[in-house]
């Protein structure tokens, strides 16, 4: 079964979320929330890599090669407005994680746990401060990470990050963002 088309069109799905991104970071209107044009793009990425997935299931990199695989995870990553969507793609993901990029699995596990203000495993998620959001257990921090082949934090990055009972949000600095995520279904 031949899947370049999807090859291609995955690559240019992402490419035109990392473009839009860019405009708007370059303008100044990627602050204070989620903006409106980014998650449109976000969805309608989404939604058509739903239709790519009841077609030819996760696309792995055997299926549509490395780079459009890593463009199917970057849509995922990013559908933050989507949370049963991300859910089932990490199943997917731990299901097919011979033939994906395991930091794939690793960011998106991570990240589905920071949306529901839970601590992460790997450290793969920032504040909006720039510091490590909490981890579950700071002691094995670098034996989880190098599993999936992120490398290792120094000790003093693991003392710099907080405990998880010092924050109360990812981004308490962004206004509405507890409602945001009530209202899409993170909490």
């Amino acid at each position: 079964m031949d899947n370049h088309p999807f090859e291609m069109e995955l690559i240019e799905m992402a490419d035109k979320d990392l473009i839009n991104r860019e405009k708007l970071l370059s303008t100044g209107k990627l602050s204070g929330g989620y903006h409106p044009e980014m998650e449109s793009i976000h969805r309608s990425n989404a939604k058509r890599l739903r239709e790519i997935i009841a077609d030819i299931g996760y696309p792995t990199i055997s299926k549509v090669g490395e780079k459009a695989s890593n463009a199917a995870w970057l849509i995922i990553q990013h559908a933050i407005s989507e949370p049963e969507f991300i859910k089932a793609c990490y199943v997917m993901m731990k299901e097919n994680k011979d033939d994906i990029n395991p930091l794939h699995i690793a960011y998106l596990h991570d990240r589905i746990l920071v949306f529901q203000s839970k601590p992460q495993k790997y450290g793969t998620q920032l504040t909006s401060g720039g510091a490590i959001y909490p981890v579950r257990n700071k002691a094995n921090l670098n034996i989880e990470r190098k599993k999936v082949n992120l490398p290792a934090l120094s000790n003093a990055e693991i003392d710099k990050i907080l405990k998880p009972e010092d924050i109360t949000e990812i981004d308490d600095k962004v206004s509405g963002y507890t409602h945001w995520r009530k209202k899409v279904g993170w909490i």
